[in-house]
């Protein structure tokens, strides 16, 4: 005889509550479209919840790549500075409250279900999509918990991105490629003409590319955001040896030197971003408490180093051509000796071949893998004769990530490395299987 189920949970005000997991299976089915862009229908439920004006400071992130990691040193300097931070990200790897943290913690279930619940009442007949509740419960249990500052990253793009509901108080833009065309355009300006829709007048903007579209300082321009303070000019980023240094600028304009910083998994221009930001929100932070909240810059599968079976194994959710050549200087930078091999998968909608090209050659064996689960992403056969096009070499296609990992593990020898990239959902069918001393 089948176990009955458990009963429902309560949550925080006592009322009876589904659990977590049924919530989140009801939210895939709610709405027709698993995206649809637009402000209208997400900021009336936010409306209606009083959501539309948080008293603390918003910090919104945008941008191709590096949104994650500005995010995350954010968060790790506010704390350390005393601040309670309400920092909203996406996807998650393993569990749905990777998205929703309070205090560098993730919100628990109860939260989040009471969230989910009174979203739903409110929302009446509109329709949402998963993101938007994601974004509304994430607003409301940062109000909830009082937060002192909010950190909200943008999911897609910024214009019609339900984070775009709330007035940012500092928007920051990381780099701007080519990702996500048939939603943001086709041209490098197009794209920069969506994320500059985060962009407020009389509020400051931070810009991490080194070399933004045209498009992208007309938009400014036009908005009236003020101050700019733009990467190689208002402040600036050195790299040498294992250690790079920053030039921001300070309070009162003052030019703010930053203590010698040792590189590690998070690119310099998106954490002096971050710095910059920080500033911006009026958090003076001493080079020593920088220096404390450092040891906590990590973001889970960017240029996370894991073993698997003993090997050393490179957890890295690129997945666009740009991000994918960031990854490629980085595995030079290690020095591995040995043979480098890639457990790799990707989205069908993804240039793929760009992405295969972007990695340089630096792969000894690639080894596709299909992900059966997910409807968009691209058949291993299909990348497999991709890569032999591009003259790579493929060793076996798996039907799986696991099944790629055990085979990679199997060629491997002392001193190799592998690999694991082309998406959130590749990073995330690997991260179970690696041993217990994953890390930075």
């Amino acid at each position: 005889m089948q176990p009955s189920s458990p009963p429902p949970r309560c949550n925080r005000k006592g009322m009876s509550s589904d659990s977590l997991g049924r919530w989140l299976d009801r939210l895939n089915t709610l709405h027709p479209r698993e995206i649809e862009l637009g402000l209208d229908r997400v900021a009336a439920v936010a409306g209606a919840l009083d959501l539309l004006h948080p008293e603390p400071p918003v910090v919104t992130v945008a941008g191709t790549n590096g949104k994650g990691s500005t995010v995350a040193v954010l968060d790790a300097l506010l704390t350390e500075c005393g601040q309670l931070v309400g920092a909203y990200t996406s996807p998650h790897f393993l569990r749905f409250n990777e998205r929703i943290r309070v205090g560098g913690q993730e919100a628990p279930d109860a939260d989040i279900v009471a969230a989910f619940e009174e979203i739903d009442r409110a929302r009446g007949e509109t329709s949402l999509t998963y993101f938007e509740f994601a974004t509304l419960a994430a607003l409301l249990v940062f109000r909830d918990r009082n937060c002192d500052v909010l950190v909200l990253e943008v999911g897609l793009g910024g214009r019609l991105d339900a984070v775009n509901i709330i007035d940012t108080s500092v928007a920051v833009i990381t780099s701007i490629d080519l990702d996500h065309q048939d939603w943001l355009g086709e041209k490098r300006g197009e794209i920069a003409r969506e994320k500059a829709g985060i962009l407020r007048p009389g509020r400051p903007v931070v810009i991490a590319d080194p070399d933004p579209p045209g498009e992208l300082s007309a938009c400014v321009a036009a908005v009236g955001a003020t101050p700019v303070l733009r990467l190689g000019r208002e402040f600036a980023v050195e790299e040498t040896g294992d250690h790079w240094f920053g030039q921001l600028r300070g309070v009162d304009d003052a030019p703010r030197s930053l203590p010698a910083m040792e590189h590690g998994a998070l690119l310099p221009v998106n954490v002096c971003a971050a710095l910059q930001a920080a500033l911006l929100v009026g958090c003076n932070f001493s080079d020593r408490q920088l220096l404390r909240a450092a040891a906590r810059f990590a973001v889970p599968g960017r240029r996370q180093i894991a073993r698997f079976a003993g090997r050393e194994c490179i957890l890295d959710v690129a997945h666009n051509p740009a991000s994918v050549l960031k990854l490629h200087e980085y595995i030079d930078a290690r020095h591995c000796y040995g043979k480098k091999y890639a457990v790799f998968s990707a989205m069908a909608d993804k240039d793929i071949p760009a992405m295969i090209r972007a990695a340089g050659g630096v792969f000894d064996a690639w080894f596709p893998a299909d992900l059966p689960a997910i409807s968009r992403a691209e058949s291993a056969d299909r990348i497999a004769a991709m890569l032999r096009q591009e003259g790579q070499t493929v060793d076996s296609v798996s039907g799986s990530v696991g099944e790629a990992l055990e085979r990679a593990r199997s060629a491997m020898q002392e001193g190799d490395q592998m690999v694991v990239f082309g998406s959130f959902f590749t990073v995330a069918a690997a991260m179970p299987q690696m041993n217990g001393d994953a890390g930075q």
